[in-house]
């Protein structure tokens, strides 16, 4: 199975994305930064990415564009506890295929990736 790309700065955050998408068989690899996600993006592009919108090296919206410039259909779950109508807006603007406001249920979060997976590939 293809890679998910987490891109988290907040490290507990990160650990445990990672760990319940590793449970349900995904593949996962993260960044804890804008420079590390791009990075990553570049390197072996991922079926999904899941981003926070704040990072401390910049804007999560580049890790949007990034992603979807290397492949259009790939997914972009965007994540962020400074939720706004403007935040959510610019980010689907961006590319992004959801929008999650921190904090939500890992039940929320599975769905999203399972139903963003399923989309990309119809």
């Amino acid at each position: 199975m293809n890679r998910i790309l987490v891109v988290e700065d907040e490290a507990d955050l990160a650990v445990t994305y990672d760990r319940l998408l590793r449970r349900q068989g995904y593949r996962v690899v993260t960044a804890a930064s804008r420079g590390e996600g791009l990075k990553a993006i570049e390197s072996a592009p991922p079926v999904l990415v899941i981003a926070d919108l704040r990072l401390p090296d910049g804007d999560g919206l580049d890790i949007i564009r990034a992603a979807r410039a290397r492949d259009p259909k790939v997914p972009v779950i965007v994540v962020t506890a400074f939720a706004s109508r403007a935040a959510r807006d610019a980010a689907l603007a961006s590319g992004a295929s959801a929008f999650l406001a921190k904090p939500f249920p890992a039940s929320a979060l599975l769905r999203l990736v399972h139903d963003e997976l399923e989309r990309s590939t119809q």
